[in-house]
């Protein structure tokens, strides 16, 4: 098991992981309503910018999920570089998670300064020899996303630091996963190779917070 996915399943349980799907399919339908219920959401140029409707509606019901407990993690709003509005950003315990909408789900969104950034520190926690000590220049970053418009896919993804469009690793289609059902299956096992360097990336991570502050 690649460590990048070894380190997203010990940031989000996997038994959340059937929450993702649910928050989407629960905003998507919401945008559906509403469109539908909006003649002036209904003309073309209205139709358009249904991105931006899908957005909101997926940030709403992903912070009803983790203030209501069915996803662990904090969450802030984070500015964009330019002052143009605010998104979501994920806490978890060693990382950070982001959404976005995209039309191919094997190559990264659009770039956008923080992201940008967020991959870059990717490089620094992945791209590095086996067991060799990470130098972290942030928290790693966790991508979540999903179908522009229409809702097809959905995937977690480690972006690549050295490329605009690849992924160092993604997740299965997470619309797969079965709709609200708890999964009891074991946590996945880990060998005591992977342990030791999703171990000693949290590790390297614990040091760059004391020294940095939680940014």
């Amino acid at each position: 098991m690649p460590i990048e996915e070894d380190f997203v399943q010990d940031q989000i349980f996997r038994r959340e992981w059937s929450v993702f799907p649910t928050v989407l399919r629960t905003a998507y339908a919401a945008v559906d309503e509403l469109v539908k219920n909006n003649p002036l959401l209904q003309i073309e140029s209205a139709e358009d910018n249904r991105g931006r409707l899908i957005s909101w509606a997926v940030d709403k019901q992903l912070v009803t999920a983790i203030e209501n407990g069915s996803i662990s993690c904090d969450y802030r709003w984070k500015p964009f570089a330019k002052p143009t509005g605010r998104y979501l950003e994920m806490r978890f315990a060693h990382s950070i998670a982001t959404v976005s909408q995209t039309a191919d789900p094997k190559i990264q969104p659009r770039n956008v300064v923080f992201r940008e950034n967020a991959r870059m520190n990717n490089q620094a926690s992945f791209d590095l020899p086996e067991f060799a000590a990470p130098e972290i220049s942030g928290l790693p970053h966790i991508l979540l996303i999903h179908g522009h418009k229409w809702l097809n896919f959905a995937h977690f993804g480690i972006p690549a630091a050295d490329s605009k469009t690849k992924f160092n690793w993604r997740s299965s289609n997470l619309l797969d996963i079965p709709h609200l059902i708890e999964d009891d299956r074991p946590e996945p096992e880990h060998t005591d190779d992977a342990l030791d360097e999703i171990n000693l990336l949290k590790e390297e991570i614990e040091k760059w917070r004391r020294d940095n502050g939680d940014q």
